[in-house]
């Protein structure tokens, strides 16, 4: 993707006004349409390809730049299908419902901000996706802060936050392996990484919402109760089934590769589930491809546990695919280079690409109102600027995470904001300014940048801060 070489070279002006309708399209489709991010792109795609017919270029020409660029993907794509797998083992083991069991069991009155961002960190980071911790178990904490009476607007911020903390550092996040993929980064190498500003972030925001935190003299937890006993019901809650994420972590401690190390630690789940399930073969078949299917009777236990398999990576594996076309036509016509030359005479410094990255991800998060495409085009528009700096591809994979992932958050009209919204029931401008990780995850970000504080690079140069 990142070699691939300009065909033609369109006027500042005429990329401008290609970048301009592009982001109209993708922002009116999925904002007032409520489109899916593939019909869109999909519209730009057949869009660059006419802008490149009409500039005399052979259709054969486009057509190798789209599949160039889906090619940069495709080792992401291999590991979406494996993450799949593990998180579908991992129901089947027990290790998720046992993660969650144990994390219910820290809610207390006391404070109450701090432990639902907590707890919502822990299984954000336990099942991988931002939208389902916070569509179980975040409305089940916005329950208890309406019975309690407390801030519905902090409570949603504290839930935002430990969500997409999950989101961030989960192995298991569509995000997390997106943004280490397409730059080449190992993926436990990247959640290393991010350590840097994302453990700040984290303590920081606790502090905060521990200080926040009302006084709760008593408070009706049969919400979380029921959630606890139907858990236990699903005989699915051992102690050994936390023995794959011990292997996880000594295998990223061993900087195994991922796709290894997901691969070895489905099979230990697999027979990890024979101790208590024990799934005939076809049922293990059906289980890796289409997930685990949880039949509680209770709706919050049931879409958390209903999770993963292989089927369910093929929304972000199509995104992802065509996104990455799309990046292949923007720099094979020019659009994306004549763009960043433009601001080329301020990207020669580390501290000034940092930052540019950092705002093009938040801006495309603004703009589009979608992070995946934040953090793919951004990758896509940086990593030679990077490169050139000396700058090791873990530097940009966490800024796209830290100004790209957890901003959409944030924007009312983006996918997450929207959604958010909807199931809390509280507006995304009410709880913003109390989704403290969120906000202070770019900062540090940025902040980094410009000090060159954690900032690795891949080979001693002589280049400005």
């Amino acid at each position: 993707m990142f070699n691939i070489k300009a065909i033609i070279h369109p006027s500042l002006v005429e990329s401008i006004l290609i970048t301009i309708f592009i982001i109209f399209i993708n922002g009116v489709s999925m904002i007032t349409f409520g489109a899916s991010p593939q019909i869109p792109i999909i519209i730009s795609i057949v869009l660059l390809i006419l802008f490149g017919l009409w500039k005399k270029i052979q259709f054969t020409k486009l057509e190798s730049s789209m599949v160039e660029g889906a090619k940069s993907g495709l080792s992401a794509i291999f590991l979406f299908f494996f993450i799949g797998i593990l998180i579908a083992t991992w129901m089947l083991s027990g290790t998720i419902p046992t993660l969650l069991f144990a994390g219910l069991q820290i809610v207390t009155p006391s404070f109450f901000y701090a432990i639902v961002f907590i707890l919502t960190a822990i299984v954000g980071v336990a099942i991988g996706s931002s939208l389902t911790t916070t569509a179980t178990v975040g409305v089940a904490f916005i329950s208890i802060a309406a019975a309690i009476d407390v801030s519905l607007a902090i409570t949603a911020g504290a839930i935002v936050s430990g969500a997409f903390f999950g989101d961030k550092m989960s192995p298991l996040s569509d995000t997390t392996n997106i943004a280490s993929a397409i730059l080449k980064v190992d993926l436990f190498e990247h959640i290393k990484n991010m350590t840097w500003t994302t453990a700040p972030a984290f303590m920081i925001s606790a502090i905060v919402f521990a200080i926040l935190s009302p006084n709760v003299d008593s408070a009706d937890f049969i919400k979380l109760s029921s959630l606890q006993d139907t858990l236990l019901e699903t005989g699915l809650i051992h102690w050994y089934s936390l023995l794959p994420i011990i292997i996880l972590v000594i295998f990223a401690i061993k900087k195994a590769a991922a796709l290894l190390t997901l691969a070895i630690n489905s099979i230990v789940a697999i027979v990890l589930s024979y101790f208590h399930q024990g799934p005939s073969i076809k049922e293990l078949m059906n289980i890796l491809f289409d997930g685990y299917v949880a039949n509680t009777g209770n709706d919050v236990v049931d879409s958390l546990l209903t999770r993963g398999g292989m089927n369910s990576m093929m929304f972000t594996a199509s995104l992802v695919l065509l996104a990455l076309s799309m990046g292949g036509l923007l720099f094979s016509l020019g659009i994306i280079p004549t763009l960043l030359q433009s601001i080329a005479s301020v990207l020669n410094k580390v501290s000034n690409v940092i930052v540019a990255a950092a705002l093009t991800a938040i801006g495309v998060n603004v703009l589009i109102g979608e992070q995946y495409l934040s953090i793919i085009l951004t990758g896509e528009a940086f990593q030679n600027h990077f490169a050139k700096l000396g700058l090791a591809n873990k530097n940009l994979s966490r800024v796209l995470e830290d100004a790209g992932t957890v901003v959409n958050p944030l924007v009312p009209w983006s996918v997450c904001g929207v959604f958010i919204a909807n199931v809390l029931g509280v507006s995304t401008l009410a709880y913003l300014p109390f989704a403290f990780f969120c906000l202070l995850s770019p900062i540090l970000t940025i902040l980094f940048g410009i000090t060159g504080k954690t900032i690795t690079m891949k080979q001693k140069v002589n280049v400005p801060l």
